[in-house]
């Protein structure tokens, strides 16, 4: 697996994000695969509508609860947020591994790393898969309207 295919395969995930914080997720690809971990990029912006569906699996819906944040409560909904998966390479082929391992753990410290904050250090709830820089806003911030700075230049 080359890394020049895992960033060509983040780009349409990282749309909608931040500027800064899709180059930090970059970052988190180039590094782990460095390190011979192989991530992909599962979710990046969420509409408000994309969250609420998401907040019902479980509660209103079938399935498990994957979030315990409503629409606007969700640092996705702001493009300040993505989601990870590691992955196995099987005969050339990227295969998800939802299961935590040693892999997971060295994404979040890489992740922390680079200035993000890893959802894998949440007490409540822990959700490893999801990484997230808020430029010191919190959500009702972000909910009244208040913005990130848009010219960030990234720390490499």
């Amino acid at each position: 697996m080359e890394l020049v295919e895992l960033l060509f395969r983040a780009e349409k995930r990282l749309s909608g994000l931040h500027p800064l914080v899709a180059d930090k997720a970059r970052a988190l690809i180039r590094k782990a695969y460095e390190e011979g971990i192989y991530i992909i990029i599962t979710q990046g912006f969420r509409t408000i509508e994309e969250q609420n569906r998401l907040y019902a699996l479980g509660r209103t819906k079938p399935g498990r609860i994957v979030t315990n944040a409503r629409g606007g409560y969700s640092y996705h909904n702001f493009g300040l947020a993505f989601d990870v998966c590691v992955c196995n390479v099987f005969k050339g082929t990227l295969i998800p591994s939802w299961s935590l391992d040693r892999r997971w753990f060295r994404v979040g410290q890489i992740g922390k790393l680079l200035g993000l904050e890893w959802g894998g250090d949440w007490k409540s709830f822990k959700d490893y898969p999801h990484f997230q820089y808020t430029f010191g806003l919190s959500l009702a911030q972000l909910r009244a309207g208040k913005k990130p700075p848009s010219a960030v230049v990234a720390k490499k």
